[in-house]
């Protein structure tokens, strides 16, 4: 890293770029960031409001691009920035916020430079701005956009991220004022999908998002944009002089998207029965299943290590999980079930990646049970709720059972505690690191799970040790005594394989 980019020089050269932000009258206000985690960042500091009515500070605040505290991620380890420096591109965060408080616009930058930093980036710094609404052209306005240029060439920044899904003009005309390029927060997304993806179906699924993500966004220059008339042609001024190559370029890469993205859906379609074989086979047997919910990063695949030493991969990092892992677990009096550990969600969620990936979320919609598990040390956990159960509605599971998880409460405070408590009362508190309140949410799961509710009273020859051992499995056996001509069982079973006993019933079937 060059001396220009290290964190104590810039300061200096950013403050001359914006001399202008000392006065008041030029409309504009910068708060420098700190050195600091992305996601444990302090709030901004307010204004003090001294000297001025409200309608002033809310006009200075509308004109303003403030400075997003700690969001720089640079590095100060002379050995790590050699090592990481080749693969690593500076950015620098733009959002704006129409609504809400400060306070929720940082937490969405936050996010955002957590999102930069897992797809491979350095973040220089975060600016926002308070507007009514995007402007239709350059995001920000031209005024700011330009502004946002002289600090992206101070600090010498390669790539600007919006906070948001920008339309492919207004990405263009960013980059024509900014100088270089300009990606949005569901480009960002993508990339950390396609790093993720480890399964034929993954890369699939982010393959075919992505491409529906560029198909709008392809760019073509003078002349290769002009559709060019080949062989007979009618109408006034066609004809002779108009007859050319055919297709341009744009036109060819718009045939070439179109085609491959329908073999990538051919391709999906046929690995779905497949997956509905192993779930219609699970319920064919009646096991109970489990899907693991919640914001990436969460502590999902943890807490599934934890319960069931799965060795899913496990990482400091947002999206880890991209392929449904199922592993099986028992309740404590011996009902077999399975847990499965799904993608993680995020707020503004693109939605080529909830389309791309319905074939993972099949897996929430049929399960008999739902474990929420949202990030107790999260600056904003209501956040994190309402995004997920969003999203659950979505894929049809509002029905299901549902049990909220407050996970890492091993970093969450006493205070913090009463405030997750008055989210979600009936909230369990888990850390998956210490294993506290796991007891109580295995209790909880066996509680929710579906119980046998048809009674047989069986006579069991003693060559048929299979039947036995399916009681065990996915029944709950009551009682059992050894006779000479077989194994004499009362127990409780489903509907689902309730016709292979028939034979050995002794007393008529009960349904509890």
């Amino acid at each position: 890293m060059t001396e220009s980019n290290l964190p104590g020089d810039t300061d200096d050269v950013v403050a001359r770029v914006l001399a202008s932000a000392d006065s008041k009258a030029a409309g504009y206000s910068l708060f420098r960031s700190g050195s600091a985690q992305a996601l444990q960042a302090e709030s901004a500091e307010s204004h003090d409001g001294e000297g001025h009515d409200g309608a002033q500070l809310d006009r200075e605040d509308r004109n303003a691009l403030r400075r997003v505290p700690s969001l720089s991620t640079e590095l100060e380890d002379v050995t790590e920035v050699e090592y990481r420096q080749l693969r690593l591109e500076n950015v620098v965060l733009i959002g704006l916020y129409t609504h809400g408080t400060v306070a929720d616009a940082e937490n969405s930058m936050r996010e955002l430079a957590a999102l930069a930093e897992t797809a491979g980036a350095t973040v220089l710094d975060g600016l926002m701005q308070r507007r009514s609404k995007p402007d239709a052209s350059t995001y920000l306005g031209k005024g700011k956009a330009e502004e946002v240029a002289g600090i992206v060439k101070a600090m010498g920044a390669d790539t600007v991220i919006a906070d948001t899904e920008l339309a492919p003009s207004q990405r263009r005309a960013l980059e024509d004022v900014v100088k270089v390029k300009v990606i949005d927060r569901t480009a960002v997304i993508l990339d950390i999908f396609s790093q993720h993806a480890k399964s034929r179906e993954g890369k699939a699924q982010v393959e075919l998002a992505q491409l529906e993500y560029l198909l709008p966004r392809l760019r073509g220059w003078g002349d290769s944009m002009s559709r060019q008339a080949g062989g007979q042609v009618g109408g006034a001024g066609a004809g002779m002089g108009s007859r050319g190559p055919g297709e341009t370029k744009i036109e060819l890469d718009r045939r070439r998207i179109h085609t491959r993205m329908s073999r990538l859906r051919k391709q999906i379609l046929e690995m779905k029965p497949a997956r509905e074989a192993k779930r219609a086979n699970r319920k064919r047997n009646a096991v109970p299943s489990v899907a693991i919910v919640g914001y990436t990063n969460a502590g999902k695949s943890s807490l599934l290590n934890r319960i069931t030493r799965a060795g899913v991969l496990v990482e400091n990092s947002l999206f880890a999980t991209l392929d449904a892992t199922v592993r099986k677990s028992t309740t404590a009096d011996g009902r077999l079930y399975t847990l499965t550990d799904t993608v993680g969600f995020v707020r503004n969620l693109p939605h080529q990646l909830v389309e791309a990936f319905r074939s993972t979320l099949e897996e929430v919609a049929d399960a008999d049970v739902i474990v929420h598990v949202v990030d107790g040390s999260h600056p904003d956990p209501s956040s994190q709720l309402s995004t997920v159960r969003e999203v659950i509605g979505e894929v049809g599971a509002r029905e299901i059972p549902e049990v909220v998880v407050f996970n890492k409460s091993d970093l969450i405070s006493d205070d913090d505690r009463l405030v997750l408590r008055g989210l979600w009362p009936q909230g369990i508190f888990v850390s998956a690191r210490s294993g506290e309140g796991i007891e109580e949410l295995l209790a909880e799961i066996s509680d929710l799970l579906p119980r046998p509710g048809i009674r047989l009273d069986l006579l069991i020859p003693y060559e048929h040790g299979d039947l036995i051992a399916l009681l065990h499995d996915q029944g709950q056996v009551l009682a059992t005594e050894y006779a000479e001509t077989g194994t004499r069982v009362t127990a409780l079973v489903t509907a689902e394989i309730q016709p292979q006993f028939a034979d050995f019933v002794v007393l008529p079937a009960v349904t509890d």
